[in-house]
């Protein structure tokens, strides 16, 4: 009997039957708290009505018109609606199907606009799986191992990661700027570089907020030299951090901006944004994909936009972000325990630690696994993975964050004893 590969791995044992909002069941009847998103998609919650409307009324008049063969409505309405929430000189735009896709598609065009080979990427991003984009990828060795050769020309610079590090955000964001110049000198000369790519806040690297005077640095670099500034915002995008764009904290804009996962509540989209001038520089017909810009995806993401603007959702996940932050430093305090709790909106990261500061991966997951007995779900990231990932649906209520909070102290209490130093540090 054919069956799911053994190399994915489970979060959670839950099976679902049907799922609504942030609720979701298993086909045994019981109910959990979904804080997981399906890592950050389900920005409207699970099946929120004006979407599942969406896609049944568009799966009714064309489900598939590939888009280099015929163009259909939903993708021109959508081309529009994303005009209205990009950054004015980002208006030419390409479509996928995953983020990968897209930062693939934004790789090949920084080395066909620049005619340069090289690009830098930043120690704990993550960029995705196909071959240029895991060799972008170093938030875990585990998107790499046994794959190799991977991709030439990518370079590795310092994150301003100041609590693994032991650092001020000061001290962290100057040592990443020096070691960046440094390797300008060294590794990769100005000249030879494409491109600067880096994710506003790293997801799969433990949630952690670049900062303004980093990315500023990052711009101002790009411009002296020449090079493009890439923005993946594959998780960060479409609300998650309590602004439309995660780099709108940081009063820096790309010149090439990559988004997925929260644009359509759950279907396979992503989008490449860039200026004319900037897309024009691939050669014609370098731009393609079978199932990219699919029409069901793009009324999804069509309706998508209007709930986040309706409902108000950007401004729910800064506020409901700052109570979730303020719950789990609370926790923390209460039970003594070591780490930093940090993120931006409802992209929060809990990063457990020993009594002398060492990672501990194995609080963590005791802490993520009694949740699931509390009926709250979460998942874990991190290089080690000892971060604890809080990712509601935008939708997230005031009762449901306390309802979350109630259960994971629940479990941080149940999965006792944890390491007990410190307070948790406060970067979110």
């Amino acid at each position: 009997m054919a069956r799911l590969s053994p190399v994915l791995k489970q979060a959670t044992p839950v099976t679902v039957s049907r799922a609504r909002g942030l609720e979701v069941f298993g086909e045994d009847g019981r109910r959990y708290l979904d804080f997981t998103a399906g890592i950050g998609v389900t920005s409207t919650g699970h099946c929120h009505p004006a979407v599942v409307s969406a896609i049944a009324e568009q799966a009714g008049k064309l489900i598939h018109g590939q888009y280099v063969t015929v163009r259909h409505r939903p993708l021109l309405d959508l081309c529009e609606r994303l005009g209205q929430v990009l950054p004015a000189r980002l208006q030419s735009l390409f479509f996928a199907n995953s983020g990968s896709e897209a930062m693939e598609s934004a790789l090949r065009l920084c080395r066909q606009a620049t005619g340069r080979a090289n690009v830098i990427v930043f120690h704990g991003g993550f960029h995705g799986r196909t071959v240029g984009a895991a060799s972008m990828t170093t938030s875990s060795p585990r998107f790499r191992t046994g794959y190799a050769p991977l991709m030439g020309g990518v370079n590795i610079a310092p994150f301003p990661a100041a609590y693994r590090y032991g650092w001020n955000e000061e001290e962290a964001t100057r040592f990443a700027l020096q070691e960046l110049d440094f390797l300008l000198a060294t590794v990769t000369a100005p000249e030879d570089t494409a491109a600067l790519i880096v994710e506003p806040v790293l997801g799969e690297g433990g949630f952690i907020p670049a900062n303004s005077a980093f990315l500023q640095g990052l711009r101002e670099r790009a411009d002296r030299h020449g090079f493009l500034l890439v923005m993946d915002e594959v998780q960060t995008g479409f609300g998650r951090t309590g602004r439309f764009w995660g780099h709108q904290h940081f009063g820096v804009e790309p010149d090439i901006l990559v988004a997925a996962k929260g644009m359509t509540s759950g279907l396979p989209l992503s989008v490449m944004a860039t200026s004319d001038k900037l897309m024009s520089a691939a050669p014609a017909g370098s731009q393609g994909g079978t199932y990219g810009g699919n029409a069901v995806a793009c009324a999804a993401a069509l309706a998508t936009l209007d709930v986040i603007e309706q409902e108000e959702l950007v401004a729910n996940a800064a506020l409901r972000g700052r109570a979730l932050a303020d719950g789990l430093r609370r926790i923390a305090a209460d039970h003594d325990i070591t780490g930093d709790v940090r993120g931006l909106g409802l992209m929060l990261g809990w990063e457990l630690s020993t009594a002398d500061g060492q990672p501990d991966p194995a609080a963590a997951l005791r802490v993520q696994q009694e949740a699931i007995g509390q009926g709250l779900l979460l998942q874990i990231g991190g290089p080690v993975r000892n971060v604890l990932r809080l990712l509601p649906a935008l939708t997230v209520n005031a009762d449901q964050v306390d309802e979350a909070l109630r259960a994971l102290g629940r479990a941080v209490a149940t999965a006792t004893p944890l390491p007990h130093a410190h307070r948790a540090k406060e970067r979110a």
